[in-house]
């Protein structure tokens, strides 16, 4: 059969614009880690790394709309499949190839940790944070019997798409042998609160399709949903400027004022949340997401 679609409907398919923010995950775990740029070997795996999350984030987007197919029809009846821009097959397909590339990319990563200074031994948690990864994905997606089959069980869903996005900062610094450094767990943190978030507001917007599936939105009703979403956001709020606290001496406190335009926007979520405007609130949270982040880089590359 022929592989059908263009590239701009591979990039959507991809979501290629949030997978990319995989190498900019990955890059600042690193750079977390080692409070600089990775150089050497360490920055080869770095760049093998990030190139795996790209992949992996890549496979995991086209496999969610390749199980999502008939609810897409419904809440987004313009995406590829659905619209049959790409077919069936050539989605499945892209889902092996990119998730062989990202498989592959470790194996190189792994080969070249062996065979030089850095021992294979302190990159073995890189490939355990990887494999945590895959294991969320398949119990995500996947009805099998031998699965959890996380996607329609609610919040249990939502924790573990979020864990998987927030263990991408993680196997940043894992790359460097440092994945447990204490600045990159507590960004670790706010990622993956952020998510959490974001993803219970978009099951909110998503309702329309969502009959049959048991998210927060569609068992508790949105009000409920909503409110939980903003609890959580209270936490990332604290999460996001507890590290600048002395006490904890994570980061210098007067580098707070690096988060500051993310505070700003995390604060303008609950206005339109509890003004139903779903679509509007999760797209703050993940602008808000974004500047934190990018803060943080900034104070890593501080002298």
């Amino acid at each position: 059969m022929v592989v059908s679609g263009s590239p701009g409907q591979w990039w959507v398919l991809f979501r290629a614009g949030n997978s990319v923010t995989g190498i900019f995950g990955v890059i600042l775990g690193a750079i977390l880690a080692t409070q600089g740029i990775p150089e050497g070997e360490y920055a080869t795996i770095t760049a093998l790394h990030a190139f795996s999350v790209m992949t992996f984030m890549f496979s995991w987007n086209a496999l969610n709309d390749v199980m999502d197919i008939e609810i897409d029809a419904v809440n987004r009846p313009d995406r590829p499949l659905p619209s049959g821009e790409i077919s069936l097959f050539s989605a499945r397909l892209g889902v092996c190839i990119t998730g062989l590339s990202s498989l592959i990319s470790m194996i190189a990563a792994g080969f070249i940790a062996s065979q030089g200074k850095i021992g294979l031994e302190n990159w073995i948690p890189a490939l355990a944070i990887w494999s945590i990864a895959l294991l969320l994905l398949a119990n995500y997606e996947s009805s099998h019997s031998i699965f959890l089959g996380l996607k329609d069980r609610g919040l249990p869903g939502n924790f573990a798409i979020s864990l998987a996005v927030g263990l991408v900062i993680l196997f940043g610094a894992a790359g460097v042998s440092k994945p447990f450094d204490h600045r990159a767990i507590s960004v670790f943190i706010v990622g993956f609160l952020y998510n959490f978030s974001r993803e219970i507001v978009k099951d909110i917007e998503d309702m329309g399709g969502d009959k049959g599936r048991n998210t927060l939105a569609m068992t508790s009703g949105p009000d409920k949903a909503r409110m939980i979403a903003w609890i959580i956001l209270l936490i990332t709020l604290a999460s996001l400027l507890l590290p600048f606290a002395p006490v904890l001496g994570i980061f210098e406190d007067w580098q707070a004022i690096f988060v500051v335009p993310a505070v700003i926007s995390l604060l303008m979520v609950k206005t339109r949340l509890f003004a139903s405007e779903d679509h509007f609130a999760q797209m703050l949270i993940k602008r808000s997401m974004q500047m934190g982040l990018a803060a943080f880089l900034v104070i890593s590359l501080l002298p």
